[in-house]
């Protein structure tokens, strides 16, 4: 009936079990769940300019990147250091090629999820990622138009969070997470203003 082929209605299906709109039952199919609480969490669209929204938004953010930062510290291995370097090096390129760097920025802190090895988190984040990206887009944006002046504060602030990972500092790893999704927060609500 859509043209579509086998492959992209698993996906979908397998996107709305995930979101947990759908049930599968062996051997019967699959059901539209009835709404409840418990899975009708929805990150809703919204424009950074409705500061309100913006504020409610960075406060969940800050709040699950800041403990998965810490844990980070914690459980890193080897290869999880790697990846975070190799984006926070990947933002130091665009920033020096004129690039907004937006897309590193986001794998910066993808990486830094993915280096908890808890699957919840990273569930969560990518559930979270369209608006992440969206609140990330703006703020560097708004920093390189408006204030290019603090792209290398910015960078400063990447590096400080990849530096406490490294060494395992927990405590200062979340500090370091909350001052730069603090700072991303201002920033914006300052070229707002």
């Amino acid at each position: 009936h859509y043209s579509v082929s086998r492959a992209v209605i698993r996906e979908a299906l397998s996107q709305l079990k995930s979101d947990g709109l759908v049930t599968a039952r062996a051997g019967s199919g699959v059901y539209v769940r009835q709404p409840n609480s418990t899975n009708a969490f929805r990150f809703k669209k919204f424009s950074v300019s409705d500061l309100t929204r913006l504020e409610e938004a960075m406060e969940l953010l800050i709040t699950i990147e800041v403990a998965a930062t810490r844990i980070a510290a914690r459980r890193r291995t080897t290869e999880d250091l790697k990846k975070i370097k190799r984006t926070l090096i990947g933002m130091e390129y665009a920033i020096a090629s004129d690039r907004l760097g937006d897309e590193e920025d986001y794998q910066f802190h993808q990486s830094i999820v993915a280096a908890t090895h808890n699957q919840h988190f990273i569930s969560l984040c990518q559930h979270l990622e369209a608006s992440a990206r969206n609140i990330i887009r703006q703020a560097r944006s708004n920093t390189k138009t408006n204030h290019s002046e603090l792209l290398d504060a910015v960078q400063d602030e990447h590096k400080e969070i990849y530096k406490a990972i490294e060494q395992g500092d927990e405590e200062r790893a979340a500090i370091a997470a909350a001052r730069h999704l603090q700072n991303a927060s201002q920033r914006i609500r300052t070229y707002l203003a």
